[in-house]
């Protein structure tokens, strides 16, 4: 019997040793090591969470909470370090981009003709 929790185990691990999480590992730590950088975008994490949680629960966003989210997007993204952790991290969210790709390729083809 085929146990593909065995394989995907093992692609984390393979996962954990690509480039792309590496540079992304450095960039966190780079972050957290810097007070400012690390406040700046914990302040802008935080405003991004409450403002999905509030969409989720189908509640309308006004203008002031937005131009408040985008100034703090802003200021997150005028700091060095916070710039290239965003950057480090889309690097790795196109390499499982095309993981999950690869992965659904079977059940699209299923699909195909239909």
């Amino acid at each position: 019997m085929i146990n593909i929790y065995d394989d995907i185990n093992r692609l984390e691990a393979t996962f954990r040793n690509t480039n792309e999480f590496k540079l992304l590992q450095e960039t966190v730590e780079a972050v957290r090591g810097d007070e400012e950088a690390k406040n700046l975008f914990t302040s802008f994490r935080d405003i991004q969470v409450k403002l999905q949680q509030k969409q989720m629960a189908g509640e309308e966003l006004l203008e002031d909470e937005l131009a408040y989210a985008q100034k703090a997007a802003q200021l997150a993204q005028q700091n060095v370090k916070i710039l290239a952790m965003l950057e480090a991290e889309m690097g790795l969210s196109r390499v499982i981009e095309e993981v999950n790709r690869i992965l659904t390729k079977p059940v699209q083809a299923l699909y195909d003709g239909l």
